[in-house]
């Protein structure tokens, strides 16, 4: 039974998960970007965000405990001297993943897991999206008063005549 167990062993021995995990963790430092399993990109996400987290702060002890993670140094080097930059500000949720669907061979379920802070498409998307954004009040009250502006003037009693038909209406009822 695995009554508290609270990780995914993805059917290997501690020894050949701890460095798969290690192996796929240098391969998304320095790539960015890397294409697995669901399983292993939920399994992948847990091992690699405190190491993220431990490298904003540059000091000598915070690289030998990544480089025991990692065993990589050109992912070390990388991890601090370009991702922790920019991920300095971010208070977590340094990794994205992003479901692509079923491998043909055995049906299993892959995914895309990324760095959010490098993906440039999706950073781009959300500046376009922040600039053409309005508030929804003000684009009413400029969309009414341009058609009313531009109307001739014969159209416009009549809609003012119009409540005061019903007024008199009411008012002799």
């Amino acid at each position: 039974m695995r009554h508290g167990k609270k990780f995914n062993k993805l059917s290997r021995t501690h020894a050949h998960r701890r460095q798969m995990l290690a192996n796929m963790a240098s391969s998304l430092i320095l790539h960015k970007r890397i294409q697995t399993t669901l399983a292993k990109a939920k399994a992948l996400r847990v091992y690699v965000e405190p190491l993220l987290t431990k490298s904003k702060e540059d000091t000598t002890a915070s690289r030998r405990t990544v480089f025991s993670y990692l065993q990589n140094k050109e992912a070390v080097t990388e991890l601090f001297r370009e991702v922790s930059p920019k991920i300095a500000q971010r208070p977590g949720g340094y990794t994205r993943i992003l479901k692509l669907g079923f491998r043909l061979g055995d049906n299993a379920e892959m995914a895309f897991i990324e760095l959010v802070d490098y993906n440039e498409a999706m950073l781009s998307a959300k500046k376009e999206t922040a600039k053409t954004k309005t508030r929804r009040a003000g684009g009413r009250k400029k969309a009414e008063a341009k058609p009313a502006e531009a109307a001739p003037a014969a159209e416009a009693p009549k809609t003012a005549e119009a409540p005061a038909e019903v007024k008199a209406e009411g008012e002799n009822a």
